[in-house]
């Protein structure tokens, strides 16, 4: 489950012995408060306020029932840090927000590995910050270091759905703001905000949606539509001319229309123009995303074209 683009597992040097740490928690141990030791909330390594618990400190006594246990029924993100540790004054104040904003969907558990060594080797902490995730009493990923904030709601939304937790994809302010450079025309401004969101996460679809926008905004751009239309229909066989039809019905609405068109052309066309075609399809594609009907139907006509 881990983002290679946050870090690769660390479950890659072996699975995680918790059988020592079980049973260490006296019969008597209660969940804990929340955090309200060290630095002020607010303040680079203090806790986030936090309600109904959403962040604890956990200890060597206490790992069982907060950790393990409560892990059962509710996902547990688990931060290893230390007073003297600059990384994790950036990376911690974010999970805590994070948890609080959560209202209980997960639980952050912050142990001092300085004051439990015993749960750092067991979890193989060879550097911090460490983050690990435990569901259904197992550490399911980890990862080291400090990340931005977009990977690590990634990171968490794979936690909350490996725990079961239904989750709800949440607004992206990057995203916003590409897209209101789009609608307001200033093409420039929104590849530069698209082409930011892929250089932090390659793979995101939205973003790779918005370029290709971008690019179809630009081929557009100056042309009369209808014209366009107007000599596409009277010269089948000019592929700029399909190219820029195609584009132009997509911005009308009629996507599965040029998808159309575009297949019809690799039929009709060999070499550089076929792959030129072939790519400008594609990229068409990418607008719509993977899950449309019309983009399934065309994807399979094209492989029919081509082969």
């Amino acid at each position: 489950m881990s983002d290679p683009r946050i870090t690769s597992s660390i479950f890659t040097r072996g699975a995680v012995d918790l059988s020592a740490l079980r049973g260490t928690a006296p019969a008597s141990s209660r969940p804990s408060t929340p955090t309200q030791s060290g630095p002020p909330a607010g303040v680079p390594g203090g806790p986030a306020t936090a309600s109904g618990g959403a962040v604890i400190e956990v200890t060597e006594a206490t790992f069982q029932a907060e950790v393990l246990e409560r892990s059962l029924s509710t996902p547990v993100v688990v931060d290893f840090w230390a007073e003297w540790c600059e990384p994790c004054k950036q990376l911690s104040p974010v999970l805590e927000r994070l948890a609080a904003e959560g209202d209980g969907s997960w639980v952050l558990a912050k142990v001092d590995v300085d004051a439990n060594p015993r749960i750092a080797q067991m979890f193989r902490v060879q550097g911090i910050p460490m983050v690990y995730a435990v569901v259904g009493g197992q550490p399911v990923d980890a990862f080291s270091g400090v990340v931005p904030e977009a990977q690590l709601r990634q990171w968490l939304s794979a936690v909350l759905k490996a725990g079961g937790v239904a989750v709800a994809e949440p607004e992206d302010p990057r995203l916003d703001e590409a897209d209101d450079a789009l609608m307001s025309g200033d093409l420039d401004a929104a590849e530069q905000a698209y082409r930011k969101i892929l250089a932090e996460s390659p793979a995101d679809a939205a973003a790779e949606a918005g370029l290709a926008q971008v690019g179809v905004a630009r081929r557009v751009a100056g042309a009369d539509p209808q014209a366009a239309l107007t000599a596409a229909h009277g010269n089948p066989d000019d592929v700029e001319a399909q190219l820029l039809a195609a584009d132009v019905e997509v911005l009308s609405g009629l996507a599965e229309q040029a998808y159309q068109r575009l297949v019809g052309l690799v039929r009709r066309t060999a070499g550089d123009d076929r792959e030129k075609v072939r790519q400008h399809l594609v990229s068409l594609f990418t607008i719509a995303g993977p899950d449309d009907p019309a983009v399934a139907s065309a994807r399979r006509a094209l492989a029919s074209a081509l082969f």
